[in-house]
């Protein structure tokens, strides 16, 4: 089962690098509950089922239209995967590029997310997900 985990987690990110937030979607829970970079670090709700996805999907995307996620591991604990990685981008407006290390956490419940965060830290992003002490 954790492998499937695995793979659902390359298939999200697959997803979201080929803009196909319907694929996306297909792969979380309707009540799932996510909370992206900067609520982790700046603080406020997480966004909740596909509507909140979807949200988040938008302004996102507005904002960093080229943004662009990297696996460089993926970390397997059962029905949590891990990920280490970069995300990538640049300004819509501004044109400022971007990079930052990516530390991805991430709940799956009968092949469904239910639960993903993205973190500054890996330790961070271990800790929200209960994977350490």
């Amino acid at each position: 089962m954790s492998q499937e985990n695995v793979d659902l987690t390359y298939r999200a990110h697959d997803a979201f690098n080929r803009r196909n937030l319907h694929g996306l979607l297909a792969l979380m829970d309707p009540d799932v509950e996510f909370v992206p970079y900067e609520v982790a670090v700046q603080g406020g709700d997480p966004y909740r089922g596909h509507h909140g996805v979807r949200t988040w999907w938008e302004d996102s995307l507005a904002a960093l239209p080229d943004l662009r996620g990297e696996i460089h591991e993926v970390r397997d604990f059962g029905e949590m995967t891990f990920v280490r990685g970069r995300v990538r981008g640049q300004g819509g407006v501004s044109g400022a590029s971007f990079e930052r290390p990516l530390w991805q956490a991430a709940r799956w419940r009968d092949e469904k997310l239910v639960w993903w965060g993205a973190f500054e830290t890996e330790a961070e992003a271990l800790e929200a997900a209960g994977l350490r002490d």
